[in-house]
């Protein structure tokens, strides 16, 4: 099944975070990574009074069921010194999200699959559209009409030249 994976960090070196998290991911056994975006640089979505985010989608081909593939992602996240808080919009060493997983929709206390904020947020439509601009949603939106919607909110992707604060 293809899936695809949000990677966001804005702590403890976030380029050298995405970087690691990629990498740990393409580690998992029946995983494959198919593609990666670049990575791009965004304002942090609620507080604004923290660093701004480094993000990207992979794509991954997996055995793992849904659940199984949160369950490794989240040991990804806290190897990585995640501690999760209650504070949901804050600062954090990594974010791994499943994005899409094949063409299910899953929405149990667990997990909700499309994610629910995919729809709106920049830094996940601009690479997932770098990496998949075909793609369509199991509801059948296309994700070249919600990249019409979308505003980039000053996203840029990272170079030797832009570098994200």
């Amino acid at each position: 099944m293809i899936s695809y994976i949000g990677v966001g960090s804005n702590q403890q070196d976030p380029t050298k975070q995405a970087q690691q998290a990629i990498e740990a991911i393409s580690a998992l056994t029946g995983v494959e990574l198919i593609k990666q975006s670049a990575l791009y640089c965004s304002a942090p979505m609620g507080p604004q009074d923290q660093p701004d985010y480094i993000n990207a989608v992979v794509a991954i081909e997996t055995q793992l069921s849904a659940e199984a593939l949160l369950d490794a992602l989240q040991a990804i996240e806290l190897n990585q010194g995640r501690v999760r808080k209650d504070n949901r919009w804050g600062p954090r060493t990594l974010d791994l999200d499943i994005i899409l997983f094949d063409n299910q929709e899953i929405n149990n206390e667990r997990l909700v699959i499309p994610h629910y904020g995919m729809h709106e947020r920049e830094f996940v439509l601009y690479p997932l559209f770098e990496i998949s601009p075909n793609l369509i949603l199991p509801n059948g939106t296309h994700l070249s009409h919600l990249i019409t919607l979308c505003d980039k909110n000053g996203l840029t992707i990272v170079s030797e030249v832009n570098h994200c604060s």
